[in-house]
C-alpha cells in the first residue's frame, strides 16, 4: 500500500532549489558531486583561512588541511588501498582523525569511523564485518606518501560506513553516500540559519565524538563546506569547554543536552563573554523544557534549535527552530527541507505511529545485512523504530518501538544488556529499562532477580559487564526483585510496570 507523506505544516525553512525524482524523493540542486569536490572548492576560495583547530594542539589552514590529507591518501594508496576499500578510523577526536577521514576520501576509499567507546569485541566485529583493508590506530603514524587527490566520485557512490548498535548485540553499518553527506550539510546550513556569505567567519566547537554523525556530518563537514573553522575538543571537560568558547571566539555550538546542563551549572560560566555565541543547537537526547529556558537565558544573543535524526538519516531529519523553541520544547520540530515524513500503523485514539522518513540523506542500507536492510528500508521509506505523533507538521517522539535507552546521545539497547546480564554472577533473571535523569536524559537501570539462595551484589556484576559491554551500556542503577519479572502470555517482559514502580535508590557508580 503506498505511503502518503504528512503535510509539512508551517514549513519554516528555505525550500528553494529542490526537485523530486521519479520515485518522489526530493533532492537539493547544485550540490557538489562529492566530499572531495566540496573540500577542493573551500580550499580554492579560502586557502589561508583557518580550517581546523585541535584544542591545545595543532592549527591548520585550508591549504595545509588539503596538502596533509592528500599525503595521507598517498600513503594509503602506496599501502595498497584501492577505490572502494574500507579504511577504519580508531583515532581519538582531533587533527589526525580529520586527516584520516579526509585522506580516505581523497584516496577514493570508504571511511569507517569506529566508536572508540565500544568494548573490544564490538570493535573487532566492526573491523571484521566492514572488511577494512587498513586501520588507523592511536599511537601509530598516519599513512604518508606522495599526494593523491581522486575527485571523480559520483554522488551515489559509497563514502563511509557508520556503525550503529543493534538489538542483536552486533552493530549495523549504515552505508553513507556522498549525496547523503552533502544533503545533510545543506540541510544543516538551512535549518540552523547560517548565511553563506558569513561562512568563513563561522567558528564551531565540536565537543561530541567525531565518530558520531552529529560531530562529523553536522559540524565538521558543514564547516568545511562553509570555509569556516572547526575547533575540536579531544576529550570533554566542562572547564575546557567553557574556556575554549572564550579563547577560540566560538559563535556556534552543537551538542547534547547533558553538556549544556553541565556548562550552565559550572561557576566559570559567569566569567564567560556569552554575547559572541550566535547559534546553539541541541539534540541526540530528550531535553527538559526548563533546560531550554536556562540556555536562552544564559546566551541571550543566540538562536537555539533542536535537531533530531539517526545514523540512518546521516544526522538531521527534523529541526525545531528558535521561534518554536520555548513553546514546543518537547518536540523535535518540522521535517527538514528535503525530508518527507509519514506515520505507519497509527493508533486511531492517540494518533501515534512509527515515524517513517524519505529523503536524500537516508543511507543506502546496512552493510552486509540484506535482511535488516529489507526490514528497515521499504519502498524508499526508512522505518525509524521511533513512535511519534505529528500535529500541524510538528513532530513529537513519544516512545521507541525498538527497545532502546538514549543515554546522553548514546543508544543503549535493552536486549543487548539483558543478554550480557544473563551470564553475570548471581543473576537468575534481569530486565533493563530507562531511568530518567535530568542531565543525561536517561540512564541504564536493571531489575535483577537473584539466583535462589544468594544475595545480590552489584559490584561483581558491573565488573563482569564492563568486560563485555561499552562503558555507557553498563547499568548505573540496580533494583532487586524477590518475585518473578512480569511477563505477557508470550513470555516477553512487561517493561512499563517496571519503569513506573521500581524504586532505584542511589546509583552504584
Amino acid at each position: 500500500m503506498p505511503v502518503t507523506p504528512l503535510p509539512r505544516g508551517a514549513d519554516p525553512f528555505d525550500t528553494s532549489g529542490i526537485v523530486r525524482d521519479d520515485r518522489g524523493v526530493a533532492h537539493y540542486t547544485g550540490l557538489p558531486s562529492s566530499l572531495v569536490t566540496m573540500l577542493r572548492s573551500s580550499v580554492e576560495e579560502n586557502p589561508d583561512g583557518e580550517a581546523l583547530v585541535e584544542v591545545d594542539g595543532e592549527r591548520l589552514t585550508y591549504r595545509q588541511l588539503w596538502d596533509r590529507s592528500a599525503r595521507v591518501a598517498g600513503g594509503l594508496v602506496a599501502a595498497g588501498v584501492e577505490r572502494g576499500d574500507r579504511v577504519a578510523n580508531l583515532l581519538p577526536a582531533g587533527v589526525d582523525w580529520v586527516l584520516g577521514f579526509l585522506g580516505t576520501q581523497l584516496a577514493g576509499a570508504v571511511a569507517v569511523p569506529v566508536n572508540t567507546r565500544f568494548a573490544e569485541p564490538e570493535i573487532e566485529y566492526v573491523l571484521s564485518d566492514s572488511g577494512s583493508d587498513a586501520v588507523l590506530r592511536p599511537g601509530e603514524p598516519l599513512p604518508d606518501g606522495d599526494p593523491v587527490a581522486r575527485d571523480d566520485a559520483r554522488a551515489a557512490d559509497l563514502a563511509a560506513i557508520f556503525y550503529t548498535s543493534g538489538t542483536t548485540g552486533f552493530p549495523k553499518g549504515a552505508m553513507t553516500s556522498h549525496e547523503n553527506f552533502l544533503s545533510n550539510v545543506e540541510t544543516a546550513i538551512r535549518v540552523i540559519g547560517i548565511d553563506r556569505a558569513d561562512g568563513p567567519s563561522v567558528r564551531n566547537l565540536v565537543s561530541v565524538p567525531l565518530f558520531h554523525v552529529t560531530g562529523c556530518n553536522s559540524q565538521l563537514l558543514v564547516q568545511l563546506a562553509l570555509g569556516g573553522t572547526t575547533v575540536v575538543l579531544p576529550a570533554f571537560d566542562v572547564r575546557a569547554f567553557l574556556r575554549t568558547i572564550a579563547e577560540e571566539r566560538i559563535d556556534t555550538l552543537v551538542s547534547v543536552p547533558a553538556i549544556y546542563a553541565l556548562a550552565l551549572a559550572h561557576p566559570d560560566l559567569a566569567m564567560l563573554d556569552r554575547g559572541r555565541v550566535r547559534r546553539i543547537t541541541y539534540g541526540g537526547a530528550p531535553i527538559a523544557p526548563s533546560l531550554v529556558a536556562r540556555i536562552t537565558e544564559a546566551f541571550p544573543a543566540a538562536t537555539v534549535g533542536n535537531g533530531f535524526g539517526l545514523t540512518e538519516t546521516s544526522s538531521i531529519a527534523t529541526f525545531l527552530p528558535h521561534a518554536w523553541a520555548a513553546s514546543d520544547a518537547d518536540s523535535v520540530g518540522f521535517a527538514a527541507p528535503v525530508v518527507d515524513l509519514a506515520l505507519d500503523a497509527v493508533d486511531p485514539v492517540s494518533g501515534v505511529g512509527e515515524l517513517l522518513v524519505r529523503a536524500p540523506n537516508v543511507v543506502l542500507g546496512y552493510w552486509n545485512k540484506p535482511e535488516a536492510t529489507a526490514a528497515a528500508f521499504v519502498d524508499g521509506w526508512l522505518h525509524t523504530g521511533d513512535l511519534a505523533r505529528v500535529d500541524d507538521g510538528i513532530v513529537r517522539i513519544v516512545d521507541r518501538a525498538k527497545d532502546m535507552i538514549n543515554r546522553g546521545g548514546e543508544n543503549v539497547y535493552c536486549v543487548e544488556v539483558e543478554n550480557a546480564l544473563a551470564g553475570a554472577p548471581g543473576v537468575a533473571d534481569a530486565a533493563v529499562v530507562a531511568v530518567p535523569d535530568d542531565v543525561m536524559g536517561e540512564k541504564v537501570g536493571a531489575v535483577i532477580v537473584p539466583l535462589p539462595g544468594t544475595t545480590f551484589d552489584a559490584k561483581p556484576v558491573v565488573e563482569y559487564l564492563r568486560e563485555r559491554l561499552a562503558d555507557f551500556k553498563v547499568p548505573q542503577y540496580f533494583a532487586v526483585s524477590d518475585v518473578p519479572l512480569p511477563r505477557n502470555p508470550g513470555g516477553k517482559i512487561l517493561k512499563r510496570p517496571l519503569r513506573e514502580s521500581t524504586d532505584w535508590g542511589a546509583p552504584v557508580r
